[in-house]
């Protein structure tokens, strides 16, 4: 226990010292997915449900109809679920959405606007792509340049919280642009629906898809795909997979409420959970109130210790948090990695090519507690390695 506490705790409000790690022994995980889960949320798995059971079919249509809910889209909206991690929906999404002979326009400035080019090569859909840096948020203003230029796009992908570096995109300025030129919007909305809006009564978008993970606090193995049926309606046909056919999922769970194939039961169950703990904190509001207390800890705490942030806080989503790595000799990324990991915080490596950086995330089940724990064994890793400036390489 840390009797006196140090300039990072003390930056981000001080509390008691707190366990190095989880009720459970495992370690707490400051990520963007998979997240630390709850109790009732590891508990809800412990059951095994047929998949034709009525009480795991009800499951389904409540879980259907919360998730329609969170995006405004009652009357207008409906969800389509599927199995497989968040990149295996956003593959699905442009698939069934962008018909092959339609042009997607891909709005890049980090890894995820890139593996959205990258499926749509291995479906040979045409597409462009308009970037900016990993640091720079998407450009409305050269988006409506863009689509004013070339007819030919027929829908434009976003992503709304770019994990890459932790930026929150300006969303509903797309959709605007978008929507004036009578283009579709697809939304990669995985590491921030739950916590930052998107409300369907607010901007048009045909699709957004995000997973039961990250900040809805289930367990990974589901996505879902938030759509409107008459875009649902016309993509019929489109899907270049099977597995991955949005439209035919929806049709089977409008007949049947069932899945076409195996579905994942415990993950359901667990999201069901998941979902209950999610109204009860205060739904969007409450789960986003709490992430940015949490990221406000983080950064005070470690911008007290000599971090730098790659992001100015006017950019920066409550998800993860890019700090550049510092140039201090004894700074090593694995060693610090390990040092965390064995006081019971497990954090991210980066993924930027603008800077040397590494990434920690606010979401999950953590609060103020786990933050300011995980900074007290950051100081404490930081000592061991003799680090002693934890400032970047000046440019």
């Amino acid at each position: 226990m840390v009797s006196h506490p140090s300039a990072a705790v003390a930056a981000s409000r001080a509390a008691p010292a707190t366990p190095a790690a989880s009720p459970t022994g495992d370690p707490w995980l400051l990520t963007p997915g998979p997240i630390t889960t709850s109790p009732g949320v590891k508990q809800a798995m412990l059951h095994d449900y047929g998949s034709r059971d009525s009480r795991f079919i009800a499951v389904n249509r409540r879980m259907r109809e919360r998730l329609v809910a969170i995006a405004g889209g009652e009357g207008t909206h409906v969800c389509v679920p599927l199995q497989g991690s968040g990149t295996f929906v956003v593959e699905a999404m442009l698939g069934n959405f962008v018909p092959a002979g339609g042009k997607l326009l891909i709005l890049v400035n980090g890894a995820y606007g890139k593996r959205m080019a990258r499926i749509c090569d291995y479906y040979g859909r045409e597409y462009s792509v308009q970037e900016t840096p990993e640091d720079v948020p998407n450009d409305p203003d050269a988006l409506d340049r863009a689509l004013a230029a070339e007819p030919a796009i027929s829908h434009v992908a976003v992503v709304h919280c770019e994990t890459t570096s932790g930026i929150l995109n300006p969303l509903e300025a797309v959709a605007e642009v978008t929507a004036r030129h009578g283009r579709a919007l697809l939304i990669d909305a995985m590491s921030a629906f739950g916590a930052i809006p998107l409300d369907a009564r607010a901007i048009r978008f045909d699709a957004a898809v995000a997973s039961s993970n990250k900040c809805l606090e289930g367990s990974p193995g589901m996505g879902f795909c938030i759509a409107r049926p008459e875009a649902l309606a016309a993509a019929q046909g489109n899907s270049p997979s099977l597995a991955l056919d949005l439209h035919d999922q929806w049709q089977a769970m409008e007949r049947n409420g069932q899945w076409r194939f195996t579905p994942p039961t415990h993950c359901i169950l667990a999201f069901d959970q998941a979902l209950d703990e999610f109204e009860a904190e205060g739904g969007v509001a409450g789960r986003g109130g709490r992430y940015r207390e949490n990221c406000r800890i983080l950064v005070e705490g470690m911008r007290a210790l000599g971090f730098q942030t790659l992001l100015p806080d006017a950019l920066q989503a409550p998800i993860i948090v890019t700090f550049h790595t510092p140039g201090d000799a004894s700074f090593v990324f694995e060693t610090f990695y390990d040092g965390l990991s064995a006081r019971g915080y497990v954090i991210y490596p980066g993924k930027l090519t603008v800077a040397e950086s590494f990434r920690i995330g606010c979401i999950g089940r953590l609060g103020p507690d786990e933050m300011r724990g995980a900074l007290a064994a950051i100081e404490a890793t930081l000592k061991d390695m003799g680090v002693t400036n934890c400032a970047p390489v000046a440019a």
